[in-house]
């Protein structure tokens, strides 16, 4: 059974898994207000699923539309937006942002003040650290080409971001590679490597001790 704190807000056909917590102000099923030049699909949305055991802390809202799989923790003032699919056991931190149309897999960490840009690809066990910052518009809301060309990064298995980093559109970062702090990734990044600086250039190989299935 779902528990649902009275100043939170639950929308109609919203579906609760057993032992979700729903905390004090979260809002749940919202349906999107778009504004006009928005590229957003703008098709009727399903209803949000919520998985078992995932806790909607304060403040946060999850659009409808999306699905969140089982023993997620969306933390408190944070946001997923439509069309969102996560997996199982994910943290969103604190304030972070999950725009439209983005996949989460399972065991990622997105810390505090992240903000994961519509179009994205996160696979399993990615660590994003705080006040990361996604892009996929390298027209910046001008032209019509590029509603045809947005894209968000994508971010392959175990890889991991650092505080601060900036990702360009449409880039790639490689399973298992590292994103220093502050880095701005203009270009794809290998697997397995370790990238620095502005532009972000590639300096060394993460070390095996680092690697998920040495873990």
């Amino acid at each position: 059974m779902a528990e649902v704190h009275p100043s939170a807000t639950v929308y109609p056909g919203t579906v609760l898994g057993d032992g979700v917590r729903v905390l004090e102000g979260a809002v749940v099923g919202k349906q999107p207000t778009l504004g006009p030049r928005s590229t957003a699909k703008r098709e009727p949305l399903p209803p949000t699923t919520i998985g078992a055991g995932t806790v909607i802390s304060t403040g946060a809202i999850v659009f409808a539309g999306s699905e969140i799989g089982a023993g997620c923790i969306l933390g408190d003032q944070s946001c997923v937006r439509e069309r969102v699919r996560i997996a199982d056991d994910v943290v969103v931190g604190r304030g972070s942002l999950v725009e439209n149309d983005t996949t989460i897999g399972s065991g990622t960490r997105i810390q505090a003040d992240a903000y994961v840009t519509a179009y994205s690809t996160l696979e399993e066990h990615v660590f994003i650290a705080p006040c990361v910052v996604t892009t996929n518009d390298n027209f910046m809301g001008r032209t019509e080409k590029r509603k045809e060309l947005m894209k968000g990064p994508t971010i392959r298995r175990g890889a991991r971001v650092g505080g601060g980093a900036v990702l360009c559109p449409g880039i790639e970062v490689g399973e298992e590679a590292f994103v220093g702090a502050g880095a701005v990734v203009t270009k794809d990044v290998p697997a397995r490597k370790l990238v620095v600086g502005n532009p972000a250039r590639a300096i060394r190989d993460v070390p095996d001790e680092e690697l998920l299935e040495n873990q």
